[in-house]
């Protein structure tokens, strides 16, 4: 592993006076390079996953979101709003945008719809993408609304110039990977839209890093330049290394765990030598692992459950040596996610640690689970406390949600307690009911063929647009249910397919949220450039418990990889599964007067087994009365 060089910062403006014991926590905003992954579901990381390493005695709230412009996480009610409402006199906001004000090369969305509009285009002023700002005007004013609306709860506002593209001419990393789109831009004129445009490379006007940094100047903010740091930082490495090590591996934009991890410590410097949160402020050579603890949170009983861990140290002596990882309980380590063991070591050169490893646990039993990893170099321990909780499905009515997607949108319960929240389209609309293509191919143990009809989505307008790397808030196509009164819903299932159609560059994530504005979704599926025609299964296991009238929601959020017309993504399938407890219409409590008819075993997929195995499984039993039973068991 290289050594970090001493990188160059611009110019920090240093903190006004606070106590030292007012600020709590450190709430950062901002895209998809500073958001949270789910380590299982793709290797793409956030710096600000990583930010808490480098912190001591103060909390990260990491509260980006992947796709978003500093209109859009303003304007869109569960963002921006939400974090005003976590936000405590003393605390710190970290604010960090440009990857997605730069849709429409460098022009206002808004203002670009209103000018289709203006000449009867409706439909490329639908396809319009409005997240996006212009560096002198509207990205300037969002970044002002920042501000002062952090300064009004008491907090202290970071306007933090965002990470660079690695856009490599050589040695040099490119105008509009430094986030300055001057050498190509696009001008909204009184006489229409003019492509092409250029200034001069003294000309900063369509300069986003630039423009915040004069916000920063005129509102007496403290300014951390990342755009010129995280240059320095690819150009260390090279283009070719820089791909490798730091990139996620898919484009120029999202980082890898190493790059995520880097470009946090290198963060938490520039704000130590700006004077900004020095007190927390955590680099010393001692090993840390993010997390700092391993919480796996609940999962059924007999589930696998796993977690990445991100350790460093840097500056270190002797500078080469290795460190010892073990553990207690039952966990097992890996340093590939492929060779698993009680203990494992790390080897480390040229003073500095950056790895991953992983840990797994079975939750074997009901109940609280815990263990501790114990990490070790020389005469420096580390112990992470490892927890869990396994729960069961118990009694109760096994029920589920069905869309079959091969002719409408309707939803089969089999008249199940539940209540259905109808599919819904944001930016999109069913084209037709069709089958993929003549070449379809589905996962073998379904039995289906390349004639089964799926639901075929379109985006509003027809056409894909050209720069899309990530998710657009304002397209999805949505599923849920909803849990009736005076019962309990327990969802233990969601599951789907889905593949895009006409190409190989349709990409998707997948998320749920039990949130009425769909706040904190977790992610179940990310795909770049899905193969053409492939119909991909999902599923997750969730542990989720809603309560009379409390709802589950899925969104499937799709874009394209360049400008395409006619491309579509294809639904099939899709389902929640779980049980309701206490409802009204449940099952009839079971007596010992009644025989047994028949016993079924189906898996969790809903599929018969006639000849059950070790795992779990749904048993129905029918009884001569007419009456059934079902619940789930672990044979």
């Amino acid at each position: 592993m290289k050594r970090i060089p001493t990188l160059l910062t611009g110019a920090a403006l240093m903190l006004g006076s606070l106590s030292a014991g007012a600020a709590k926590m450190v709430h950062t905003i901002g895209d998809s390079t500073m958001a949270n992954y789910d380590e299982s579901k793709t290797v793409t990381r956030g710096w600000c996953q990583y930010l808490q390493q480098f912190l001591d005695g103060i909390e990260v709230n990491n509260r980006a979101k992947s796709g978003s412009s500093s209109k859009s996480f303003y304007q869109e009610s569960p963002y921006w709003a939400t974090v005003k409402k976590q936000m405590q006199p003393g605390d710190y906001v970290v604010i960090q945008f440009s990857h997605n004000d730069e849709k429409n090369q460098g022009m206002d969305g808004n203002e670009v719809k209103d000018y289709y509009t203006s000449i009867g285009d409706e439909a490329t002023a639908a396809s319009t993408d409005y997240r996006g700002t212009n560096p002198s005007t509207t990205y300037k004013e969002y970044l002002r609304k920042y501000v002062n609306e952090t300064r009004e709860a008491g907090c202290t506002p970071i306007l933090c110039a965002p990470v660079c593209r690695m856009y490599f001419t050589g040695n040099t990393i490119r105008r509009n990977g430094r986030h300055d789109l001057g050498d190509n831009f696009s001008k909204l004129t009184p006489d229409g839209i003019k492509t092409g445009q250029k200034v001069a490379a003294d000309d900063h006007s369509m300069d986003y890093a630039y423009q915040m940094k004069l916000v920063a100047e005129e509102m007496d903010v403290p300014y951390i330049d990342l755009t010129t740091a995280t240059a320095d930082l690819y150009l260390s490495y090279g283009q070719t290394d820089c791909m490798a090590l730091l990139s996620d591996g898919d484009g120029s934009t999202h980082l890898s765990a190493t790059g995520a991890a880097l470009i946090a410590r290198r963060f938490a410097q520039l704000c130590n030598e700006a004077g900004l949160l020095s007190e927390y402020i955590s680099l010393s050579s001692e090993l840390s692992v993010s997390p700092a603890s391993a919480d796996f949170g609940s999962a059924y009983k007999g589930q696998t459950l796993t977690k990445e861990f991100m350790v460093s140290g840097f500056d270190l002596s002797p500078s080469k040596g290795e460190i010892t990882i073990t553990t207690s309980g039952g966990v097992l380590l890996s340093a590939d996610k492929k060779n698993w063991s009680p203990t494992i070591s790390l080897s480390y050169d040229g003073a500095t640690l950056l790895q991953r490893f992983y840990a797994s646990v079975t939750l074997e039993n009901n109940g609280d689970y815990s263990a501790t990893i114990t990490l070790k170099a020389g005469d420096k321990t580390t112990e992470l406390p490892v927890k869990a909780t396994a729960v069961s499905l118990e009694g109760g009515q096994e029920v589920s949600a069905y869309w079959r997607l091969e002719k409408d949108d309707n939803c089969d319960t089999g008249n199940a307690p539940i209540e259905i929240i109808p599919e819904t389209w944001e930016g999109m609309y069913v084209q037709r009911y069709a089958n993929p293509n003549a070449n379809t191919i589905w996962p073998e143990e379904t039995g289906f063929d390349a004639s089964r009809k799926t639901q075929r989505n379109l985006i509003v307008g027809d056409v894909w647009p050209n720069d899309e790397i990530d998710e657009v808030s304002t397209r999805y196509i949505e599923f849920g249910v909803k849990a009736m009164a005076s019962s309990t819903l327990k969802i233990d299932e969601i599951s789907l397919f889905l593949c895009g159609c006409g190409g190989n560059g349709m990409c998707v994530k997948v998320y749920y949220s039990t949130e009425e504005n769909f706040a904190n979704p977790v992610l179940i599926y990310e795909k770049k450039k899905l193969p053409a025609n492939n119909m991909q299964f999902i599923q997750e296991k969730p542990v989720v418990s809603l309560d009379g009238g409390q709802a589950i929601r899925l969104r499937v959020y799709p874009w394209y990889d360049g400008t395409a017309t006619g491309k579509t993504i294809c639904l099939s399938d899709v389902k929640f599964h779980g049980f309701v407890m206490d409802a009204e219409s449940s099952i009839e409590t079971v007596t010992a007067s009644k025989d047994v008819v028949s016993t079924t075993y189906y898996d969790l997929q809903g599929r018969s087994v006639s000849h059950p195995s070790k795992g779990f499984y749904i048993c129905k039993v029918t009884y001569s009365d007419g009456t059934m039973d079902a619940k789930k068991i672990n044979l």
